[in-house]
């Protein structure tokens, strides 16, 4: 028995015969078509003609949900019929686009605006899809970005030095010689709209009223169409809880980008006064909350001091302390003999392994014993236990701080991790660290030892459990069990945990397993 599928368009719908029967269904492309097909016949989307050598009805429904998945039609078999649903589909038009705009990308999950390091690309020349055209500082590290299209380079909009939202246009690429001059005036048209956009900020400011401000905030309109639908983050959690279309609004802010105020007007949210703060209510709101901390420093300026604003990374830095301390925090003391790790350290260091990648290697063969302080509670209602320790280690650079990641910390020997260590270091030296490799830690260690501190406190990362501060190792003397004094090194190790997942049991019995290692350090070899 050989069954025929015959597809014919009449009117605006496609019919198919199935063995005589008519119902309605749309063209599929030819790749879909699995095993047991003899002949296709397919022309223009007004004829498919397929023969199917099986007896079996099974090929022809595999056939037909074929059809299904790629039409989106809904199909209902039954013994006697197939009954098929929909309109045909009429083919995408495509329209290319010979003016594209080069966006400031999100080069980390916390990022909201970058600044421009330096353009490798300047205004006329030509790039290839792949090429590094700008590099971009982000809270976390410079890094290059690429072009997704060739074309030209018709316009910078955002020169060296300066900043941007993220989603926010920084240049403008034109497909061909000709399409240069139609960019440049569409850069200017976006150059001279910023005046516009940014005068309801001190008209803000200086007048409290909000008549004035109205009209003001109603002009940067026009400019937006270049970038409509661009929104911050903030924005779109604001519109996805009032179900506002951010399709239908105008946005205000620079370049056109969406703003949580404009969400705010038209889900008809009357936005909060601003009251301006006087003298007596300053320490007031200071001591009520710690959301009032940013406010209480805003003092005038010291005579003769300079003021100098936040790098990136500075700010990225103030954000993540400011944040870490809603955390219920707790810390734990421990003293260790590190005799037998100094000595272990003076063998392995000609081969380039440094103190700071057998602390950690001993931190994370203690948490693989002790997995609860490698944990996290990111939503405050439950915990977060991490399959992966990866141990996040403090590095100061030039401007900031950054915390590159020894991921598999406990899989890997202490010779690997050296030469990881070293490479994560040398990038980010050099601000070249990807996001994953310094975002994933698990667990953070902070050594001062070798600047000669003997103790102090680390403050919680957002999104971990735990941090571990080491100070230095210095001769002392000590007692052992029989009474006899001697002297030996010893270093002190402080522990701030995260009080709603890591108990002090669980943080005394990690910090003895941690001693354990560091005091018979012969398993860090193994």
């Amino acid at each position: 028995m050989v069954h025929r599928l015959m597809q014919l368009v009449t009117g605006g719908h496609t019919a198919v015969a199935v063995n005589g029967q008519t119902s309605h269904i749309s063209p599929v492309s030819s790749h879909l078509i699995s095993n047991g097909i003899s002949h296709l016949q397919y022309a223009d989307d007004t004829i498919i003609m397929v023969e199917l050598n099986d007896n079996s009805i099974t090929n022809l429904k595999f056939l037909l949900l074929c059809f299904e998945a790629l039409s989106g039609l809904k199909i209902n078999f039954s013994k006697s019929e197939v009954i098929v649903t929909g309109t045909r589909r009429r083919r995408p038009v495509v329209v290319r686009a010979k003016i594209r705009e080069i966006f400031m990308p999100a080069l980390s999950s916390t990022m909201t605006e970058g600044k421009i390091v330096s353009w490798a690309a300047a205004e006329g020349d030509r790039v290839t899809k792949g090429d590094a055209v700008v590099v971009v500082e982000s809270d976390k590290a410079d890094m290059d970005v690429e072009t997704f299209y060739d074309g030209i380079v018709a316009a910078v909009l955002v020169p060296a030095g300066e900043t941007a939202p993220v989603g926010a246009p920084i240049a403008l690429l034109a497909e061909s010689e000709e399409d240069v001059a139609l960019a440049v005036a569409q850069a200017k048209a976006l150059s001279s709209g910023q005046p516009q956009q940014q005068a309801p900020a001190p008209s803000d400011a200086a007048a409290p009223p909000p008549p004035p401000a109205a009209p003001v905030a109603a002009a940067p309109a026009p400019v937006a169409a270049g970038t409509k639908g661009v929104a911050t983050p903030q924005a779109k959690k604001l519109a996805k809880q009032h179900r506002v279309d951010l399709a239908k609004v105008t946005g205000t802010g620079q370049f056109g980008r969406i703003t949580p105020a404009d969400v705010e007007a038209a889900a008809g949210i009357q936005p909060k006064p601003k009251v301006a703060p006087t003298p007596a209510a300053a320490p007031v709101a200071a001591a009520s909350s710690v959301k009032a901390v940013p406010q209480a420093a805003v003092l005038p300026p010291v005579p003769g001091a300079t003021v100098v604003p936040f790098t990136a990374m500075q700010a990225a830095v103030s954000k993540n302390m400011v944040e870490s301390l809603s955390v219920p925090a707790f810390r734990v003391g421990y003293p260790i003999l590190t005799d037998k790790l100094d000595a272990l350290y003076e063998k392995v260091k000609p081969k380039g392994v440094t103190m700071t990648v057998l602390l950690a290697k001993a931190a994370a063969m203690a948490l693989a014993q002790h997995p609860v302080v490698n944990a996290s509670c990111r939503d405050g209602t439950s915990f977060t236990y991490n399959s992966s320790i990866n141990i996040a280690v403090a590095v100061s650079i030039d401007g900031g701080l950054i915390t590159p990641v020894l991921e598999q910390a406990d899989k890997l020997d202490i010779y690997l991790l050296s030469q990881k260590w070293k490479e994560l270091v040398k990038k980010a030296r050099a601000k070249q660290l990807q996001p994953n490799e310094y975002n994933s830690g698990t667990f953070t260690l902070s050594n001062l030892g070798m600047f000669g501190v003997d103790r102090f406190d680390a403050i919680l990362p957002p999104g971990q459990g735990a941090i571990m501060a080491v100070g230095a190792s210095k001769p002392t003397v000590a007692a052992d069990k029989d009474g006899f004094f001697s002297v030996k090194s010893k270093m002190m190790v402080n522990v701030t945990a995260d009080h709603r997942i890591v108990y002090g049991a669980d943080l005394a019995a990690f910090l003895q397993t941690f001693a354990k290692i560091i005091e018979d350090p012969e398993s860090l070899t193994l």
